[in-house]
């Protein structure tokens, strides 16, 4: 079994003081791919033995960033999409192993404003996905993070409430429908049918312990290893983070 877990951090350095290591060494994944890491990483030390770790930090400082930590050997090390006017948020990271990539994303936010609405919709959301069939081309591809949208009305409490708000535009979930279209299969989607599974709470108003929530971290997969899913799961009592950790199961 190989155990895949993502998590959306909001700064590595907070986490580390906040139980980070013990919640590795309890949940053992053989892939944990983190987002929002807001730092180079080299300079951290993570006690975590056995694992290989692969930064990619943003050119500002303490600004987005990904992570991937993998106890096992990558063939191959990939950052960014390979297109400047994407690559300068360190918000892709990409492993390649025996039997399948693995992409780390953390899908820029189109603001309150909603004024990096047309920059995510039009130029990242078709770059990423064009990147991710050019790898399924070599290998099935495994992505997760944070894709920064809600894709249907039982991922999020208040829908109706949400609909021209950013993560739940109609263009932001357009986006995702093409991601389905391109045959990536929404992982949690598999086992879990119903609503009320959220990954993120907002910090105000106790939203966490009332669960009143988003579903914005996934776990998408390539055709080729829908026969390989064993489980999908979202760690919702790990703390830490405004995030909840994800994860998948493959036998």
């Amino acid at each position: 079994m190989v155990k895949l877990i993502s998590w959306n951090v909001n700064g590595i350095r907070s986490v580390l003081g906040k139980g980070f290591a013990d919640f590795v060494k309890k949940e053992k994944p053989d892939v944990l791919c983190l987002q929002e890491t807001k730092t180079a990483g080299q300079d951290l030390l993570l006690e975590l033995p056995g694992y290989e770790v692969c930064w990619n930090h943003a050119k500002r400082a303490g600004y987005s960033g990904t992570a991937i930590l993998t106890k096992i050997k990558p063939k191959s090390v990939k950052f960014g999409l390979g297109i400047p006017k994407h690559d300068d948020e360190g918000r892709v990271t990409t492993i390649e192993l025996d039997d399948f990539f693995v992409v780390n994303v953390y899908v820029p936010n189109s603001k309150r404003d909603l004024s990096r609405l047309p920059y995510r919709t039009k130029e990242w959301d078709v770059d990423f996905l064009k990147f991710c069939k050019t790898l399924e081309k070599k290998k099935p591809v495994i992505f997760c993070g944070d894709l920064n949208v809600a894709h249907q009305e039982i991922d999020l409490t208040y829908p109706k409430a949400n609909v021209k708000n950013h993560g739940f535009t109609p263009e932001e979930r357009a986006g995702f429908d093409s991601i389905v279209k391109a045959g990536f299969i929404d992982a949690f989607r598999e086992f879990h049918k119903d609503g009320g599974h959220y990954t993120w709470w907002s910090q105000m108003g106790d939203c966490r312990k009332k669960n009143i929530g988003w579903r914005i971290d996934y776990f998408c997969v390539s055709p080729g290893l829908r026969e390989r899913l064993k489980d999908s799961f979202i760690l919702k009592d790990v703390r830490g983070s405004d995030h909840a950790p994800v994860g998948i199961l493959l036998k």
